[in-house]
């Protein structure tokens, strides 16, 4: 075989080999925004909400992404700690305080990783209030485990947009009842997320690192948008059904932490990595 042949394959053997093993990457940082109450149909293709279309095309966006209950809290506590832990509702005053339920945070703080989540409108960090102002607890899922520390609940003013270099590990965004688009239109939303998440996004790709999009939950049917987008990623639509549990899954195989609760039969998603 000539020798150039063989240069070739050795220099192309490896990306081969990474994409056959369906091995995961290991993002510098990953952020993760989660917006509010709209079925995939109202957001891919829909004119009024250009910037989350243009991630939808330059990402890898999973069409068959599902929420796993209704209202938003369950989702949001489910895709934390793979489990809905029973909560049924939005209640504040019924929602109760996880002792040590392991979850995403308490897992990667365990392994000497780090977890943020920045809430906008927040008042203060480590406020364990139900709502003030345009925030809602019902939004936050870290605030309900007690081995989850104060300091990781964080408002997003706290969010190091000077530095990116300063993220944790891993960082759940969720912004604010109007900018989420609960209580204001997805154009709202649109314009939020690219005002404040772009610079982000591009310093992804120099950067070894990952944003996903993804909302809390659609109407009946709970079909939502799921978009991954970085310098790992292959950007396409694919067509596998995952929900909350499966993006949990990867998240936590990425840095080797140990699944829990519907995250331990949830299949990681391996099929969209360059």
């Amino acid at each position: 075989m000539p020798f150039r042949l063989l240069l070739i394959m050795a220099v192309l053997a490896p990306a081969a080999l990474f994409a056959e093993s369906g091995s995961l990457p290991r993002p510098k940082h990953v952020v993760i925004v989660f917006e509010e109450d709209r079925d995939y149909k109202q957001v891919i293709g829909n004119e009024r909400v250009p910037y989350m279309n243009e991630l939808a095309q330059r990402g890898a966006l999973m069409t068959q992404s599902f929420g796993v209950r209704h209202p938003s809290l369950p989702n949001y506590i489910a895709f934390f700690s793979g489990s809905t832990h029973g909560v049924k509702n939005n209640k504040c005053q019924n929602g109760p305080r996880f002792a040590n339920e392991p979850n995403l945070g308490s897992e990667l703080i365990r392994a000497g990783l780090t977890f943020t989540g920045f809430s906008e409108s927040l008042p203060f960090a480590g406020y364990t209030g139900c709502a003030r102002g345009l925030y809602a607890r019902k939004h936050n899922p870290w605030v309900r485990f007690n081995n989850v520390p104060p300091e990781s609940n964080q408002p997003f003013t706290s969010f190091p947009i000077q530095d990116f270099n300063l993220l944790p590990t891993v960082s759940i965004v969720v912004p604010n009842m109007r900018n989420n688009g609960h209580d204001a239109s997805l154009t709202v939303a649109d314009t939020w997320l690219r005002d404040n998440l772009s610079a982000y996004i591009e310093w992804t790709f120099a950067n070894n690192s990952l944003f996903i999009l993804t909302w809390d939950e659609g109407s009946r049917g709970n079909h939502i948008v799921t978009v991954f987008i970085g310098p790992m990623v292959q950007p396409g639509q694919y067509d596998r059904r995952i929900n909350h549990y499966n993006v949990l899954r990867t998240l936590l195989d990425m840095y080797g932490l140990t699944p829990m609760a519907e995250a331990v039969t949830a299949e990681p998603i391996l099929n969209i990595w360059r």
